[in-house]
């Protein structure tokens, strides 16, 4: 496993491990230019017990188990009752399965650990938002300078005025809690980076066929680990009609440690609907002509063949699992 650089970007993964969660953990933990000081769980993808079971699978595919402390955050959203994805990504992980035993979370609370480690670290921990923004928002409400201490948040949600991939209005993160999402957009946070579903993912972040299987046949435990998890995903976003495996939330961390896979970005006044049954969940992004207070600035177009190529490049390392696999 390459080691730290110096000058690497201290993180805190913030997931409902599922799919691309664990591509973007793997990312984390590969890319020197990433110091991933923890990841913290929030209720999203699958089952809130087997994201924690997805997180340590995907430390043990690149031989990180009890490397990066893993906490336990919101077990529901704020306000309304959990919605899974577990019709698109079925257990997260492609039915993998190896010994569990002694892999722990951590005793504290994933929001009391977001507040205590950007606290201890003024201004210098990103946190990536790959899951519903429950976490982020408790630590908003619980503690009022949690919001000066983060460095910047980078958000996959919503979608650009676009088409949602939950309702037709809404994308997953901000559906599942469009509460936390708003409270999060009204807390001031000096610096907040908006990946959307659409159009950069479904457009931009999308690896056809042809490209999954080129990273499938690379050869290593990593590219076999990347076939499992992201197969059955693959072929629900072919059923409907989105042509290859969407990668939203590598593409989260990407941008903030490779920020040059940004072509074009803009300030936006983001706002999420909190209380219509039909819109429930939609992103309002209102750009300059507006006249409104910009609280984000939202990625617009991203470089999808470099982006490709990094995440092509993470899966061609060979690494040695901490544990076997018991059906890799």
């Amino acid at each position: 496993m390459p080691a730290t650089s110096s000058g690497a970007i201290p993180v805190i993964i913030d997931t409902d491990t599922a799919q691309d969660d664990c591509v973007t953990i793997l990312a984390g933990i590969l890319d020197p230019a990433a110091d991933v000081r923890a990841i913290t769980m929030v209720a999203g993808n699958v089952g809130f017990d087997r994201q924690f079971v997805n997180a340590q699978l995907t430390l043990n595919a690149v031989g990180a188990l009890g490397q990066v402390p893993v906490y336990l955050g919101s077990r529901r959203p704020m306000v309304r009752q959990w919605v899974s994805a577990e019709d698109v990504h079925g257990d997260g992980t492609g039915g993998l399965a190896m010994d569990v035993t002694g892999l722990d979370p951590e005793r504290e609370h994933a929001v009391d650990a977001l507040i205590r480690l950007t606290a201890e670290a003024p201004g210098e921990i990103s946190i990536v938002c790959i899951g519903p923004l429950t976490n982020i928002a408790m630590a908003v409400v619980k503690d009022p300078r949690f919001v000066a201490n983060v460095k910047a948040l980078y958000i996959m949600g919503g979608s650009n005025n676009g088409r949602g991939n939950i309702t037709p209005s809404a994308e997953f993160n901000f559906y599942v809690d469009p509460h936390a999402a708003q409270v999060v957009l009204d807390a001031g946070f000096e610096n907040i980076v908006i990946v959307p579903w659409a159009p950069v993912t479904i457009e931009q972040a999308l690896f056809s066929r042809e490209r999954f299987d080129e990273i499938s046949a690379l050869g290593t435990t990593l590219a076999a680990f990347y076939h499992r998890i992201c197969l059955a995903t693959l072929e629900f976003d072919e059923a409907a009609g989105i042509p290859g495996s969407t990668h939203p939330d590598s593409l989260t961390l990407s941008v903030l440690l490779h920020p040059e896979l940004i072509i074009s970005q803009a300030p936006y006044r983001v706002d999420v609907e909190t209380s219509s049954a039909l819109t429930l969940g939609f992103s309002a992004m209102a750009w300059g002509r507006y006249g409104l207070p910009p609280n984000a600035t939202v990625v617009e177009r991203i470089d999808s063949e470099a982006f490709f190529q990094l995440i092509r490049g993470y899966m061609a390392i060979e690494t040695t699992p901490s544990r076997p696999f018991q059906n890799l």
